[in-house]
């Protein structure tokens, strides 16, 4: 017993000197037990070194500043004054008189107005569009640019179909608004409206593209961005941009609460936007083609006769003396093809007519009671025509 005692402290003893003797070779000479574990064959793969997680990435900010940045210095504010004569009254002093008579005629007055609105310079060698009713009838039009320059702008032409009027300043180093070669919206697209509502100079707002194509006129060829972007009196003419701040519209009016809307607001097409500024630079007005009816969608009864693949539209009115009535066309026909294109409905037939050439010849086809016609149009010039409507924006 006393020997198996003894043999016990004696390996204790060994474990003990030999575990202090690998601390200080360790302490020593570091990396020595790998050594010797890979020379005897003992290393079977180092452990995997700790890996530390990254800390967290903060998400970047939703922003739209640098498309502010790259659209805000093209656009402008304008001021355009005119003239108003009014009638002078003279007053009774007595109360009852002013009751019953009201005021006395005397002659007229003149005082000077100011119109508030936008525009976006769209070259560099100072054209600018706006808004018609922003600068209709102004007798002096000032431009207050983003740097703060002021410049005095002329009216070059104006279109009352689109409400699109062209203005040229002289000033040099101008920021021009890009514009792609052809612009693709699609609802639900982010949109920023930029202009100058109720004077306080350049104010951003921020909707989505609410639809496209919209018709806000039966008789007009044109058709309408609608957009939940706020565009206020003041931001009439001012550039709608996308999310990369490339100019996509031009702000024109907005349903008011007045009708018990809210965020319903309109722009004109960038696209429809760049013929109008080309045709007016050329010729100081826009000409388009005329048939000389006024067309509806073709009713369901009469539709029953159609192809299943026509739409077409049916004429509601032909003017005495013009293209279509010289033709021979009729109300209540039914157009289902013009210059070989197939119609599909009244839009589709504006749009087309619109862009004809006056003076040139175009086929037509249609149905009349059921029967296959066709005729031939001189096409003519397209009548000015009067808004009467006021736009708000």
């Amino acid at each position: 017993m006393k020997h198996a005692a003894g043999l016990l402290a004696f390996i204790a003893r060994f474990v003990v000197l030999g575990l202090a003797l690998a601390f200080v070779v360790g302490l020593l000479w570091p990396g020595t037990g790998e050594r010797l574990r890979q020379r005897f064959g003992l290393d079977h793969g180092a452990a995997p070194p700790a890996v530390h997680a990254a800390p967290p990435v903060a998400a970047p900010t939703l922003s739209y500043a640098d498309a502010v940045a790259r659209a805000a210095p093209s656009v402008v504010n304008i001021y355009a004054n005119k003239t108003v004569t009014e009638q002078a009254l003279r007053m009774y002093t007595d109360p009852w008189m002013q009751q019953v008579f009201g005021g006395v005629p005397v002659g007229s007055v003149k005082r000077r107005e100011q119109s508030l609105g936008s525009g976006v310079i769209v070259s560099a060698d100072g054209y600018v569009l706006t808004n018609n009713h922003v600068i209709a009838n102004a007798d002096d039009i000032q431009v207050l640019l983003y740097d703060g320059r002021v410049a005095k702008a002329t009216l070059v032409g104006a279109d009352p179909e689109t409400d699109l009027a062209v203005l040229k300043i002289d000033a040099g180093n101008l920021p021009v608004a890009h514009i792609l070669p052809h612009t693709s919206l699609r609802p639900g697209d982010v949109v920023l409206a930029i202009g100058n509502p109720f004077g306080l100079n350049q104010t951003v707002t921020m909707g989505i593209v609410s639809a496209i194509g919209r018709q806000l006129s039966s008789s007009s060829p044109e058709d309408f961005i609608q957009t939940d972007a706020a565009i206020n009196l003041g931001n009439s003419g001012g550039a709608l941009v996308d999310a990369r701040g490339n100019l996509v519209g031009i702000n024109t009016l907005l349903i008011g609460k007045a009708a018990n809307a809210e965020g319903i607001g309109f722009a004109i097409p960038v696209d429809s936007a760049k013929k109008v500024l080309d045709q007016i630079i050329d010729t100081g007005h826009v000409v388009r083609g005329w048939l000389g009816a006024d067309y509806t969608f073709v009713p369901v009864a009469a539709n029953g006769g159609l192809p299943a693949a026509a739409r077409g539209v049916m004429l509601a009115d032909v003017y005495p003396g013009g293209p279509a009535a010289l033709a021979g066309l009729q109300p209540r026909d039914i157009l289902l093809g013009i210059g070989g294109h197939a119609i599909t409905d009244p839009s589709d037939l504006r749009k087309r007519e619109a862009a004809l050439k006056p003076g040139s010849t175009v086929d037509v086809t249609g149905l009349r009671n059921g029967v296959p016609f066709r005729a031939s149009l001189t096409v003519a010039q397209r009548p000015a025509r009067v808004d009467e409507n006021s736009l708000d924006g």
